[in-house]
């Protein structure tokens, strides 16, 4: 079995030739090089053109348009009590390490005449999850959103979710879950409105 000659940290490492049309592609090559590995390796041979595919895709969200997504789904409703889509799975990256979270986030808000098509809150949520992204920062983009693009009463956003950098690196926390909520207009103002949220978010787990 070929032996994989690892890189000193005390020596330069030598240049490799840049062969991708693509420079993100390019630019992968160079870090799999310098992290030791042999890139003339068959099971490496395409790995640079597969990390840029899948860096494109799980940062698409940078290049969609939320009206586009949205596309219009407002409608004139008759219904004043709480609406609330849970589960709705995320993956995002960390932009602190690149490495992943993931877990479910559970959108609540409460109509002003106006309702929108409960399968665009998932892919509203997946526009902002796909960017380099904080938990804190991801919940808040989606409370904000629905605000402003469907002018309710208020909304309620949690988000609970596992991340890599915790479980893989640094403390090796395997169970440990993170929790964030956003809570705008009566959700913030109303404690009932608030607990009812809450308490049926936790109902999923019975």
């Amino acid at each position: 079995m070929k032996r994989v000659k690892r890189v000193s940290q005390s020596q330069p490492v030598a240049a490799i030739p840049s062969s991708a049309a693509d420079p993100m592609e390019d630019s992968v090559r160079k870090i799999i090089h310098m992290l030791g590995e042999d890139m003339d390796r068959q099971g490496l041979a395409r790995t640079p053109q597969r990390v840029a595919q899948s860096l494109r895709f799980l940062t698409r969200g940078y290049y969609q348009d939320l009206d586009r997504v949205l596309n219009g789904a407002l409608f004139d409703v008759a219904y004043d009590e709480m609406v609330i889509v849970k589960d709705i799975e995320i993956f995002s990256l960390c932009e602190h390490h690149l490495l992943p979270f993931f877990g479910r986030c559970h959108v609540a808000y409460i109509p002003d005449k106006k309702v929108i098509g409960l399968s665009k809150i998932p892919r509203l949520v997946d526009v902002f999850a796909h960017r380099l992204q904080v938990q804190e920062r991801l919940t808040n983009q989606i409370a904000e959103t629905v605000m402003d693009k469907i002018r309710p009463h208020g909304v309620g956003v949690v988000i609970e979710a596992q991340h890599l950098c915790m479980i893989m690196r640094g403390v090796e926390k395997q169970h440990s879950v993170a929790l964030t909520s956003s809570m705008l207009g009566v959700f913030r103002e109303e404690q009932r409105t608030r607990e009812e949220f809450l308490s049926l978010v936790r109902a999923h787990r019975s």
